[in-house]
C-alpha cells in the first residue's frame, strides 16, 4: 500500500501582518543603528567586575567600522525621526491582532513553555516527532509575545530618556534616568539575538516558511487517497 501526498495552497498571513512585519525590519534595523550613533558618545556599559573588563560594548574598531563614530547628531535625527514609524506601526499591528483575533493564535498559553522546549529539542534533531502543528508554534508565540513587550518597553525607556524632565513620573517607575538607559539598551541587544535567531529558524525552515510571509500563503503537503500495490501473483498474471 502506498499512501500519495498531494500539495495543496493555504491562507496563513493577512495582508496587514506581512505588511507589518516588513516594514518593521529596516525601521527596527535603522533605530538600533541610530541607537549605536547615540551610545557612541557615551559608551559607558561592560561585562566585568572592579577594574576588570570581560567585555566592553563596543571597542573603537566597530564603531569605525560601521562609520557610527562622530556621528552623534545623525544617530539622534534618526533615530527620533523613525521612533515614529516604529510606534506607528507597532501600534498597527497590535490593534489588528486584537480586533481580528489573531492574538489567540499569537498569545502563549500554560503548556506554551512545556511545547517550546520540544520544539528546541526537534530543532536540534534531539526529539524525532515535532511540535503540534499549528500556525504558530509555541517556541513562536513565546518569541514573537515578547518582541511586542520588549518594543512597548522600548517605547516607555526611550521616552524617559528623550524627555526625562516631561516624563519624570515615567523615568522614575522605571527607576531613574540611569535604569531606564540600561533597560533600552539591554532591549536593544534582545532585538539582535532575536534578529539572529529569527533569521537562522527561517534558513532551517525553507523557502515555503518565507513565502508566507511574502505572499499570505504557504504550500502543505497531505496524504491523499492510499493506492492498493498490485500482488506478486497478480503481477506475474498481469505478464
Amino acid at each position: 500500500m502506498v499512501q500519495e501526498k498531494k500539495k495543496i495552497i493555504v491562507k496563513k498571513h493577512p495582508l496587514v501582518i506581512r505588511w507589518t512585519h516588513w516594514v518593521n525590519f529596516p525601521v527596527l534595523g535603522i533605530m538600533i543603528w541610530s541607537g549605536m550613533m547615540i551610545y557612541w558618545a557615551n559608551d559607558i556599559y561592560r561585562i566585568g567586575w572592579g577594574d576588570k573588563t570581560v567585555l566592553k560594548f563596543f571597542p573603537d574598531s566597530f564603531y569605525s567600522a560601521l562609520n557610527l563614530d562622530g556621528r552623534l547628531s545623525d544617530g539622534m535625527a534618526l533615530h527620533f525621526l523613525f521612533m515614529w514609524f516604529f510606534f506607528l506601526n507597532g501600534l498597527v499591528y497590535v490593534l489588528y491582532t486584537i480586533i481580528s483575533g489573531e492574538w489567540r493564535m499569537l498569545w502563549p498559553n500554560r503548556r506554551s513553555f512545556k511545547e517550546a522546549w520540544q520544539v528546541l529539542l526537534h530543532d536540534l534533531h534531539i526529539r524525532k516527532s515535532g511540535p503540534p502543528s499549528a500556525k504558530y508554534n509555541a517556541a513562536q508565540k513565546i518569541a514573537y509575545s515578547s518582541i511586542i513587550l520588549m518594543g512597548l518597553g522600548s517605547l516607555l525607556t526611550g521616552l524617559s530618556i528623550y524627555k526625562p524632565v516631561q516624563f519624570g513620573w515615567l523615568c522614575t517607575m522605571l527607576g531613574g534616568y540611569e535604569w531606564a538607559r540600561v533597560e533600552h539598551f539591554v532591549l536593544t541587544i534582545g532585538y539582535v539575538f532575536f534578529f539572529l535567531i529569527h533569521i537562522v529558524q527561517v534558513i532551517i525552515h525553507g523557502w515555503n516558511n518565507l513565502q508566507a510571509m511574502i505572499t499570505g500563503f504557504e504550500i502543505k503537503r497531505i496524504k491523499s487517497e492510499t493506492i492498493q500495490e498490485p500482488k506478486a501473483e497478480e503481477q506475474k498474471t498481469a505478464n
